[in-house]
């Protein structure tokens, strides 16, 4: 079977193409590309793609790598176009990103693949034997499904004596033929006769039917039977019922009797027509036995043969036009390569392309399409029922990730018919969103001395984009923290947002840390955000109290003088002490645990401040040691002791009688220890008066710092972080005492009187936190006017 392939024009968007049918499956009709003039490459990038029109069937396909147009399925002229001549078959090739819309035709040749065939396989005749020469007989044609040279060309009659065969054309659409009698029949020499006709068509190789032609000699009828219509022509609504009667034709004989009565029947029809009319041989009525489908088929010509008993017969066409009704609602196809859009396509972004199709015609075949009004997408017209669907808005898939689009096609037949289609489209993530952290800021608490690896605290930010852009991570921004960097102190898991501690603080040291934490979410660029954590470390009971005053460094030692007149209630001596800690862990608290006299000194339980208990008389021991514990309020409390040593004596002289007093189990060289002290008071002395000169005229009326080694404390002794972030020390504040000075005297005599602001607590009462009773402060100063002395903690 040779393969005939042409392509006929391009032009305007349209291209022709030819093609036998039968053709292989895989077949090349012709390359689109080259045709139209497009690469191959555009091709795939513009998603080419082919669709059908008015057919169901898909016969061809395109290559949309090669560009070639192929043979999809089997195609067969006779079965896809019947007897018409043209044969052709419709696409539209669609092409995206612009639309373009390019219209083909291939044209279906006709191949000789069919034999002529006979209705029947013997054709009876009766013709009487009076039957004058030059009768006629018609003989129904022969079918042959191919068309034009391929269909019915010759008939040829079996040679014999009686009869030739006359071929006449029908139109110019068919050939066919007639039995003529050339030679007067004679019943009683032959009473039947049985020819055999040939049909060939002018195919190559050629193709042939026969039928046998069956002659019965019978008496005279001189009558064929006559229609009252050449042609019959009919309409008929493709929806009509079975049974509905097309027409009914009719025919006379002018006979009587049997060779008057004359009976019905197609010449030739295909079984699809057999399916749906049936034709009553008696009545002539033609009737509806299948369903029409204007769609499929818009007219149907049918042959009928009226015939006598004796075999004449005429002939008439009926013409049965197919009238469209709008039984087919528009078909909705979305095409387009992927379901998804990105959320940030700008307005006017082109999603995909909606095809509309309608079997019917004319205004039950001009459809239109909307889309809800409630969504950011519209569809703009394009070619010829095609639509573009583009976006009208911006759009954000954290705020509505996918859209149900409903489009609608209704027809304008009546009553119209519509159809629905859903589009589901999602939304593709685009890192648009930064994380955000929970709360504006955070503040945690860490006690001090705690572990390496503590977790602190916790973060959390959240990213509403999806997937890689969601995804948060952590990390500390780099800056310096007390002079290092933060990482030196703190780290973070950049999973969890959970911050631990890389060495154990110290509350002394520093009391917070201010840091940043960076929020970085893994998309293309990635987004990020701060938020600033504020870390407090807060105190622990581990500083034990430190005694500043008695101070018991190296060997030396240091005694406070009492006057013996001393009265009680009197102020003799003080101690001090500071507590590196802060709140309830540097409250402290004195108490005396070992005394010479036990009933003669008592300590204030929160001032420090000794004081004589009773009048001091002529018979106390002249020189008192006292142990004093100090405490603070920790949990577990820590505490310090020192011993404070008094003499009691009236003149300096008496100082020599020091060397009784233990100390280290030491008094091999007193003589010595005494002539330092005498000289160091006298030098004390000197100055002391100097400095009061030097007051009086320089800075009058304005009180200095003044030490005195029985009752002052350096400020040198306090260390420089005894102070609580609150300002709240853990020293007390000022205290005034009366001070007298003896003219020419080598001591000082003392008046001690109660403090102005004297808040002693018993050792049996609870411990409150007052600004008055609590000690606290990095300064002791005593300030000496001409008649006052002034010893001041300050805090």
């Amino acid at each position: 079977m040779a393969t005939f392939l042409s392509v006929v024009s391009v032009s305007n968007g349209d291209m022709s193409y030819s093609i036998a049918e039968e053709t292989k499956l895989g077949f090349v009709v012709g390359n689109i590309a080259k045709d139209i003039g497009i690469s191959k490459k555009a091709m795939q990038t513009r998603r080419a793609r082919l669709n059908t029109v008015g057919s169901r069937k898909r016969y061809c396909d395109i290559n949309s790598e090669t560009g070639d147009l192929f043979v999809a399925e089997r195609i067969d002229r006779e079965q896809l176009c019947g007897p018409r001549a043209s044969c052709n078959l419709n696409f539209e090739m669609v092409l995206e990103n612009p639309l373009e819309l390019h219209r083909i035709s291939v044209h279906i040749v006709d191949i000789n693949d069919n034999s002529p065939m006979f209705a029947t396989d013997i054709i009876k005749f009766e013709i009487s034997e009076s039957t004058d020469k030059g009768a006629r007989f018609a003989v129904g044609e022969a079918h042959d499904a191919d068309i034009g040279t391929n269909n019915v060309q010759n008939y040829s009659l079996e040679k014999n004596d009686y009869f030739v065969f006359d071929v006449h054309s029908n139109n110019g659409k068919e050939r066919y033929g007639e039995l003529v009698l050339e030679k007067k029949l004679d019943r009683e020499q032959q009473r039947e006769i049985k020819l055999t006709l040939t049909a060939s068509d002018g195919g190559i190789p050629q193709r042939s039917g026969t039928v046998v032609i069956h002659v019965v000699v019978l008496d005279a009828n001189d009558n064929t039977p006559v229609f009252s219509q050449s042609a019959y022509r009919v309409s008929l609504p493709e929806n009509s019922p079975i049974g509905t009667e097309v027409v009914k034709v009719n025919a006379t004989d002018g006979d009587e009797g049997a060779n008057g009565q004359v009976t019905y029947d197609f010449v030739r029809i295909s079984e699809d027509l057999s399916k749906l009319f049936i034709l009553d041989h008696k009545t002539g009525s033609i009737q509806l036995s299948g369903h029409l489908d204007f769609e499929e088929e818009v007219s149907y010509d049918l042959r009928i043969q009226a015939k006598d008993a004796f075999g004449l017969a005429s002939f008439s066409s009926v013409i049965v036009d197919v009238v469209d009704v709008n039984d087919n609602a528009p078909q909705i196809s979305f095409q387009s390569g992927t379901h998804y859009i990105a959320e940030n396509a700008p307005p006017g972004s082109e999603v995909g392309i909606i095809n509309l199709q309608d079997k019917d015609s004319g205004a039950n075949g001009r459809v239109h399409c909307s889309i809800q009004s409630n969504v950011p997408f519209k569809l703009n017209p394009s070619i010829k029922n095609y639509y573009s669907l583009v976006t009208t808005a911006e759009l954000d898939r954290e705020r509505i990730p996918e859209y149900n689009l409903t489009i609608t096609a209704t027809d304008e037949g009546m009553p119209p018919l519509s159809s629905f289609q859903t589009i589901h489209l999602l939304l593709s993530d685009v890192n648009d969103n930064p994380p955000t952290f929970e709360k504006q800021s955070y503040t945690a608490y860490v006690t001090e001395n705690n572990k390496p690896g503590t977790s602190m605290c916790s973060v959390g930010a959240t990213d509403p984009d999806w997937g890689q852009n969601g995804t948060v991570f952590y990390s500390l921004v780099p800056q310096e923290v007390h002079g290092l960097q933060v990482s030196s102190f703190l780290s973070i898991n950049g999973d969890t947002g959970v911050v631990h501690a890389v060495r154990s603080f110290d509350y002394e040291k520093f009391r917070s840390i201010t840091f940043q934490i960076l929020a970085r979410d893994n998309g293309s660029p990635p987004r990020s955000s701060n938020v600033t954590v504020s870390v407090f470390i807060t105190d622990e009971n581990d500083n034990s109290p430190q005694i500043l005053y008695p101070s018991e460094e190296g060997t030396s030692f240091m005694t406070e003088v009492v006057p013996k007149g001393t009265l009680s209630g009197s102020l003799v001596s003080k101690v001090i002490a500071v507590d590196a800690d802060s709140g309830q862990n540097a409250w402290l608290s004195y108490q005396v645990v070992k005394s010479t006299d036990p009933g003669l000194f008592a300590i204030s339980l929160h001032s420090g401040e000794i004081r004589a208990m009773r009048d001091i008389s002529e018979s106390d021991s002249t020189k008192q040691n006292l142990i004093v514990s100090v405490k603070d309020n920790g949990n577990p409390p820590l505490s310090a002791t020192c011993s404070v040593f008094l003499l009691i004596s009236d003149n300096l002289a008496d100082v020599p009688e020091l060397k009784d007093m233990p100390y280290e189990q030491s008094n091999q060289k007193l003589t010595s220890y005494l002539i330092i002290a005498l000289v160091s008071v006298c030098v004390f002395f000197l100055s002391f008066i100097i400095l009061i000169l030097a007051m009086k005229y320089c800075c009058r009326g304005k009180p200095r710092p003044f030490f005195d080694g029985a009752v002052a404390v350096p400020s040198g002794y306090f260390p420089p972080n005894y102070a609580e972030v609150d300002g709240i020390g853990t020293l007390r504040s000022c205290y005034n005492y009366d001070a007298y000075l003896t003219t020419g005297s080598r001591t000082s005599d003392f008046k001690f009187v109660r403090s102005y602001n004297e808040n002693t607590m018993l050792a049996d009462q609870t411990l409150r936190n007052s600004t008055n009773d609590a000690i606290g402060g990095n300064e002791v100063s005593l300030a000496v006017a001409e008649d006052s002395v002034e010893v001041c903690v300050m805090s």
